[in-house]
């Protein structure tokens, strides 16, 4: 049996399995496609209704066969959230998953670090990779509640409990930045009031230290205030101004400055906050985001490795394979790096690279590493790795054959990124 640390993934038997949350806990599933989105209502496993094609929710258990699951479904995520509605994670036991084959023998165990005040938590995931199947831990933490998470996968629900609701625009702000996204031929943003709501304590620090500052006088960074406000985010972005005195002066100038304008009409973002504060000055705070997802952290990390293996490949060196112990060391470092608010090679209890790896489970007898903070893409951070001697050796050292990549949003520089490398 394998014990799985976040993001660690392993290869799963044929056939039935049975994947077990015991204690006070209600577990549900979300059935996806490639692009991370449920068919349908029916895709989503829950209390109310415990069966879709292949995936069946029995009391504290899901049994799963994957060949079984409805045409065009590649992944399953299990969710799990308290019995007890609106109780935070934080306040239970951690929760823990077993998975078990058709024959009730352990495959896997995988216990997430304690959550704090989320209300659900993303787990782990069944996906489909070739002709099998595996299995990746997450451990997630979400605060918009199951069916805030449910929408985000797609699924259309009515919900009379209490969630995050997107925030008003009552001053028009949202119409004028989707007016200037239409123009520019990009899809608009909605507003999310979690975003919003860690907007407002940014612009508030600013305003309290009468200048505008990536972190407020407690040492919390505006990155840190998204993730303690709920948001899991993929990729994010900021505009921290001030002068502006109304939504449209603050568009206008942000589509006159170079990176403001390119954040405004980036792609990449789903989601919106503003807010503002007026301390003789009027300090803005808007905050763009992407919501993290099973599907958007594969296809991070995938691209981190087919990028780094483009570079290999002009070097005319061979490509990196993956590597599941490797890609466990990454992703636990990462989420280490956020916990614990440290940004070096060497953990604060003194485990170096070598050591992480061994931990998780990797017989490499070479073993190197590359980390990142703050990059916004997976271009960019392969393009930063490449731009440094130390990290360019890594990548383009012949003797290296195996490849784990970690990515974590949140903590004090936004972003997180590791590469394992083992020969």
């Amino acid at each position: 049996m394998s014990e799985l640390v976040p993001g660690g993934n392993l290869p799963l038997p044929d056939g039935v399995l049975r994947l077990r949350v015991a204690g006070p806990f209600d577990v549900s599933a979300l059935v996806t496609d490639r692009g991370g989105k449920v068919g349908g209502d029916g895709d989503f496993v829950f209390y109310n209704q415990p069966d879709a094609p292949g995936v069946r929710l029995s009391g504290d258990s899901l049994a799963v066969d994957p060949v079984r699951l409805r045409p065009g479904a590649t992944r399953v995520t299990v969710v799990v959230s308290a019995a007890e509605p609106g109780t935070p994670l934080g306040r239970l036991p951690a929760p823990r998953l077993d998975v078990c084959d058709v024959s009730g023998r352990a495959v896997a165990r995988f216990t997430p670090p304690r959550p704090g005040p989320e209300t659900v938590l993303l787990l782990a995931e069944l996906y489909q990779r070739g002709a099998g199947w595996k299995l990746r831990a997450i451990g997630q933490g979400y605060a918009d509640g199951l069916a805030g998470l449910a929408r985000d996968f797609g699924v259309d629900v009515v919900d009379d409990g209490p969630q995050a609701a997107p925030g008003p625009d009552s001053d028009g702000f949202l119409g004028l930045v989707n007016s200037a996204r239409a123009q520019a031929g990009v899809s608009p943003v909605s507003s999310d009031a979690r975003l919003a709501s860690a907007a407002r304590a940014h612009a508030s620090a600013m305003a309290a230290m009468g200048r505008l500052s990536a972190e407020g006088r407690d040492g919390v960074s505006v990155h840190q205030r998204i993730t303690a406000a709920g948001y899991a985010y993929v990729t994010v972005g900021e505009h921290l101004v001030s002068g502006p005195r109304t939504p449209a002066e603050f568009v206008a100038y942000c589509l006159e400055a170079g990176q403001a304008r390119r954040t405004l009409l980036d792609p990449g973002f789903a989601h919106l906050g503003l807010a503002h504060v007026d301390a003789g000055d009027r300090y803005w705070t808007a905050l763009w985001a992407r919501p993290l997802t099973p599907g958007e952290l594969s296809r991070t990390v995938d691209e981190v490795v087919a990028l780094t293996n483009g570079e290999r490949a002009r070097a005319g060196l061979a490509p990196l394979a993956g590597d599941p112990p490797l890609a466990r060391a990454a992703q636990a470092h990462c989420a280490d790096m956020v916990a614990r608010d440290f940004y070096d090679h060497t953990s604060p209890g003194g485990a170096q690279p070598w050591d992480r790896a061994a931990a998780a489970g990797s017989r490499r007898r070479t073993i190197g590493e590359n980390i990142a903070c703050g990059q916004r893409s997976p271009a960019e951070v392969v393009d930063g790795w490449m731009n440094s001697p130390g990290h360019r050796a890594n990548i383009l050292k012949p003797e290296f054959t195996h490849i784990g990549v970690g990515f974590t949003g949140g903590g004090r520089a936004g972003t997180y990124w590791a590469q394992v490398f083992g020969g």
